[in-house]
């Protein structure tokens, strides 16, 4: 049964009885019963594990109107469907002997029927319309994230756990034993983990675990953020996924490394071409480039990740793709075979990831539909050209503020096809509401810059 309890991830259909099972093996006390808002904080609900019967009838209710972007006061009743494979054991919560355990849970409408409010919900929808054409996306993301100290009274400051840069080693790199521990917890819980490191800006670190289509990756990401959070806190620091936190140093992003199957076989590779790259590995790359600019809000939902999207800190702020070239906004890493992708970097890990990947599907899905073909790689140095050379290869920027985005993003319909009605108007009107708040606030920076000389 402790195999069961540390692999839920590996593709098993598990079963009522297996979770049954595992609470009395595992002494389990609580289930707590996991689901993301429209702005991809985890939320949940804890079930005392005797009544798990409710649960996996999916009988536990839930007030949808506590919820932002969900329901009204007068519709509030919805319900909570467990996904029974995502079932597992939080190790970094066992005390005694006791233990918790997790399920995500799909929000259903009273009637039945799957709540279009529903992030993950929503993504489903979307892979499903990827597989009547025969196509199913994986992607692997990147997260990076600061660790930071906290004040004699328990207060966030934004003084860096460490002075280390990229790759560092101890002693300089205090984070080596907190990554390690995150690392083994992630580890039971199933996570295929490739490599974790010290990123550029002190007290940044990345952690890196396998691809998977992306509902898994999406739940995966959302657990991870929780488990990084939870084992920093138990040093007394504060792990923060904010893009940018210090002005002057590197943010920190969540790229996308980005594959479609078709037949079990990676999609974007074929061997007879020069590049070894596939139509649908271009078409996709069309789509992606065509309708960046308007799934930006939703890949960098915050007023700060447009703080991260500046030249110069290593952010692909230039709408290209290369073979190699990290400067671009798109690349293709050298690995071919099952291991072809193409790696979208302007994601932050502040995105809704059921919402990102939703958006990144239905703009590939729309390069496949209607053929787009991208324009010439460009392998130069984007950051050393001028504004005359850039304008000359037609390279141009993410939008450079959450409000332009928002503008790109209230004009497209591949993003209301990606999002459905519901999603986008509680986004659009959530957004819009937090940039009219920066907008009308006074800063430090604006008291510091004219109060005495005005």
């Amino acid at each position: 049964m402790k195999d069961f309890c540390y692999k839920p991830l590996s593709g098993k259909n598990i079963t009522e009885d297996d979770i049954k099972k595992a609470i009395v093996d595992e002494k389990i006390e609580f289930i707590k019963l996991q689901f993301v808002d429209i702005n991809g904080q985890v939320k949940n609900v804890a079930i005392p594990s005797c009544h798990i019967d409710k649960v996996l009838d999916n009988e536990i209710m839930l007030d949808g109107s506590s919820i932002k972007g969900f329901r009204s006061i007068e519709t509030s009743d919805m319900c909570l469907y467990p996904d029974k494979n995502t079932f597992i054991i939080l190790p970094w919560k066992e005390r005694n002997g006791y233990k918790v355990a997790r399920l995500i849970c799909d929000i259903y409408n009273p009637d039945g029927t799957p709540f279009e409010g529903c992030p993950r919900c929503n993504l489903k929808r979307l892979m499903k319309e990827a597989h009547k054409l025969g196509y199913e996306m994986n992607i692997g993301p990147e997260c990076e994230f600061f660790l930071f100290e906290k004040d004699e009274d328990g207060n966030i400051t934004t003084t860096t756990h460490d002075k280390a840069g990229y790759y560092d080693v101890g002693p300089d790199d205090f984070g080596e034993n907190i990554r390690g521990e995150i690392v083994l917890n992630l580890q039971k819980m199933g996570f295929d983990i490739e490599a974790s490191h010290h990123e550029c800006a002190d007290g940044q670190n990345e952690i890196g675990f396998k691809y998977a289509d992306i509902l898994t990756t999406a739940d995966n990401v959302a657990t991870f953020r929780v488990a990084v959070k939870a084992i920093a806190a138990k040093y007394g620091l504060h792990a923060t996924f904010m893009p940018k936190p210090i002005y002057g140093t590197n943010g920190s992003g969540m790229h996308c490394n980005i594959s479609l199957f078709k037949n079990g076989k990676n999609a974007f590779y074929d061997e007879n071409t020069e590049s070894k790259l596939s139509e649908e590995a271009f078409y996709s790359i069309g789509g992606m480039l065509k309708h960046v600019k308007e799934i930006t809000a939703i890949c960098n939902p915050t007023v700060n990740s447009y703080k991260r999207l500046v030249p110069g800190y290593e952010a692909p702020v230039y709408l290209a793709w290369s073979l190699q070239n990290r400067s671009a906004l798109l690349r293709v890493p050298a690995k071919r075979g099952n291991a072809t992708r193409v790696e979208l970097r302007s994601p932050d890990p502040a995105c809704n990831p059921y919402l990102a990947f939703a958006a990144i599907l239905e703009a590939c899905l729309d390069g496949l539909r209607n053929k787009l073909e991208p324009p010439e790689a460009v392998e130069a140095n984007i950051y050393h050209l001028t504004e005359r050379e850039k304008k000359k290869q037609k390279i141009e920027s993410l939008p450079g503020s959450l409000a332009e985005a928002l503008d790109y993003m209230e004009k497209s319909m591949v993003v209301k096809q990606a999002l459905g009605e519901h999603i986008f108007n509680e986004f659009m009107q959530a957004k819009r509401q937090e940039w009219d708040s920066f907008r009308t606030f006074v800063s430090k920076w604006e008291l510091d810059k004219y109060l005495a000389r005005y």
